[in-house]
């Protein structure tokens, strides 16, 4: 008798099963892709051909692992961001798609602001996985990037991530500005925590029990690394310059507020997102 495990079959009960166990069905295709080492097109010519029993199997691990709440980021320890592939684990957040639009605005900006090419020194605070530090670095060579941490894990990975995708950057370990303080900066981008406590009880359990704490969530309903970021910049900053900063949707008035008080001949944009929500504010220095 004919087993039924086609790569579509398998793949028709693999969705069903994440669906029976609350999680996304698209989930299956994504970890099926990563068993059998293919992008979604080879997938799309494949689905008639056999697993083996031992591809199905580790498949079915896979499977478990994320009905249980495990990211499959996690799972394929990968996440692509702005097209290339960051290794991802428990020490670092999951890059998300709305932190490349502050790639994208950052890159437009400086340009306006230092001219094309321009050798500029620019610093990545609260780094994680190394997305912004090291696409920044790739999209700008002539541009010296140094990325900070707090966690020594989290610069780990970040450090992997710039081999393998052969970035130069400057990892220092430190709190916020500490790191960096030595010296004069023409560009700062962060994406710090800024998750109050009071909304965990709103928040995905597969976010909430696997990615860092400490990456996600700040103190003064999630404004407080703003405030210090504010506060310490000023005396960092050459003229002109350039910071952006991700924040949470409801944050944008406040953030900027915090910009406005410290930088007061700025000119300060509260930049939304493809959703429409508030994403990334710009303070930008002139001259």
């Amino acid at each position: 008798m004919k087993m039924h495990n086609s790569v579509f079959e398998v793949l028709q009960r693999a969705s069903s099963f994440l669906s029976v166990n609350g999680r996304e069905e698209t989930a299956a295709r994504l970890l099926m892709q990563h068993v059998l080492q293919i992008n979604y097109s080879d997938l799309m010519l494949r689905m008639q051909e056999q697993m083996s029993n031992e591809q199905i199997a580790t498949l079915e691990d896979m499977l478990q692992r994320h009905a249980e709440g495990v990211p499959v980021q996690y799972i394929t320890g990968v996440e692509e961001f702005y097209g290339r592939p960051f290794q991802v684990d428990e020490s670092v957040l999951i890059p998300r798609p709305e932190t490349e639009e502050l790639i994208v605005g950052a890159i437009t900006r400086i340009e306006k602001l230092f001219g094309k090419d321009a050798a500029i020194q620019l610093a990545d605070i609260g780094t994680g996985s190394g997305a912004i530090a090291i696409t920044m670095k790739l999209e700008c060579p002539n541009v010296a990037v140094t990325a900070t941490d707090i966690s020594q894990d989290a610069l780990a990975t970040a450090e992997q991530n710039a081999m393998q995708l052969q970035a130069a950057i400057d990892f220092r370990l430190g709190d916020l500005t500490e790191p960096i303080a030595q010296q004069k900066w023409d560009v700062i981008l962060s994406n710090p925590p800024y998750i109050a406590y009071h909304e965990a009880k709103e928040m995905s359990d597969i976010v909430l029990e696997h990615e860092p704490h400490t990456a996600l969530f700040a103190d003064e309903d999630g404004l407080f690394l703003y405030r210090k970021l504010a506060e310490q910049l000023p005396a960092l900053m050459r003229q002109p310059a350039l910071i952006g900063v991700e924040i949470g949707y409801m944050q944008g008035r406040a953030v900027a507020a915090f910009f406005q008080q410290h930088f007061p001949q700025a000119t300060i944009e509260i930049v939304k997102d493809i959703n429409g929500k508030d994403r990334i504010v710009f303070c930008v220095i002139d001259e």
